[in-house]
């Protein structure tokens, strides 16, 4: 809950493993919702069970939904109110086939108490996620599966307003793909 003018907002917990975080590009929508009280930073966090991490086309991060592979991934917690969530959900593209919004299990990265926090985290869309990784998993050497997407992995990553604009997000993940690096 956000607390705003004598009164709490309901939120929802968001995971961010990318480029939300603190320190890349992104967080910047997250800055904006802090000022105008539509976000709260939680805390540093990492996911209870393994999953695969991976960069995609301009070094963009997606979390693949299959619990127990990969690695812990480690990031950051928000609560965010509805009109946060409509920003972020903007922001990955859901309503375009980019990402889907799930349930993730997260523990507080630093070992501190308080158990498990079901937050949700944006994970790649089903429709190109599999081949993601089977594609980026076994890549080695700046490539592969990853437990944290920091300043090396995002070093290449492309503004969303740098790439080219005549084709969708969706249309550059298939490029990706069919590419033959």
């Amino acid at each position: 809950m956000v607390a705003k003018a004598n009164q709490t907002i309901p939120t929802t917990l968001i995971f961010t493993y990318g480029t939300l975080k603190r320190g890349f590009w992104n967080h910047t929508l997250l800055q904006d919702l802090m000022r105008t009280g539509d976000a709260s930073f939680v805390g540093s966090y990492r996911t209870k069970e393994s999953f695969p991490l991976v960069c995609g086309p301009y070094r963009v991060p997606f979390l693949i939904n299959s619990p127990g592979s990969g690695y812990r991934v480690e990031g950051e917690v928000y609560a965010v109110t509805e009109r946060g969530l409509a920003r972020t959900d903007e922001l990955e593209g859901l309503n375009n086939g980019h990402y889907v919004r799930l349930p993730i299990d997260v523990v507080d990265a630093n070992g501190g108490v308080g158990g498990v926090v079901v937050a949700e985290a944006y994970y790649a869309h089903p429709s190109y996620a599999m081949e993601l990784w089977r594609k980026e998993g076994k890549k080695k050497d700046g490539g592969g599966v990853i437990n944290s997407y920091s300043e090396k992995e995002a070093k290449g990553y492309v503004k969303r307003k740098d790439r080219p604009q005549h084709l969708s997000f969706l249309d550059h993940i298939r490029i990706f793909l069919s590419s033959s690096d």
